[in-house]
C-alpha cells in the first residue's frame, strides 16, 4: 500500500544527526522544568518528539516533504507496518502535538502538570528511537 503521506527517500545515516537534535531538545525541556519554565519545557518537548520521528523514520529511510507535523505520529506508523510499539509511540507523539497550537501560538499558559506530562512523552520517545537506532545499527 503506497503511503497516503508526501515522502522522499533519504540516507538512512542522516538519522543520527536528528536523533542527536532529538536528545538535545529533550534536555533542554529537563533543564527548563526545573527552572519552572513550563512553556519552555512543553515546546521543547513537542520538538524533542517530532526529531525523534523524523530520526526513526530516516533510519528506515525515509522522512516526510513538507513541514506538516501533524502527519509525523501517520509515518511514524506506516514505516513501522503499524507495529504495536509503533503505534504506541505514535500515540505518544500526537499527545504532545496535540498541545502544539495552544501553547505555542494562543493565549494559553502551560501549567506545571502539562510540562511534566509532556517531559515524560519525549522521555519516552527519545528513549524508545534511541534503541530502536542501535538495533538497527545507526
Amino acid at each position: 500500500m503506497a503511503s497516503r503521506i508526501k515522502t522522499v527517500a533519504v540516507e538512512r545515516s542522516h538519522a543520527r544527526t536528528y536523533f542527536a537534535k532529538a536528545a538535545q531538545f529533550c534536555e533542554a525541556a529537563s533543564a527548563s522544568l526545573v527552572d519552572e519554565r513550563f512553556d519552555a519545557t512543553v515546546v521543547l518537548a513537542i520538538h524533542a518528539g517530532i526529531s525523534s520521528s523524523d530520526a526513526l523514520c530516516i533510519g528506515l529511510g525515509t522522512r516526510k516533504c513538507a513541514e506538516s507535523h501533524d502527519r509525523a505520529a501517520e509515518l511514524l506508523e506506516e514505516v513501522g507496518a503499524h507495529t504495536p510499539a509503533f503505534i504506541e509511540h505514535a500515540k505518544r507523539l500526537r499527545s504532545l502535538l496535540a498541545m502544539k497550537n495552544r501553547i505555542e501560538y494562543e493565549n494559553h499558559r502551560a501549567t506545571r502538570g502539562d510540562a511534566e506530562q509532556s517531559l515524560r512523552r519525549c522521555e519516552n520517545l527519545v528513549g524508545w528511537t534511541g534503541s530502536e537506532l542501535e538495533k538497527a545499527r545507526l
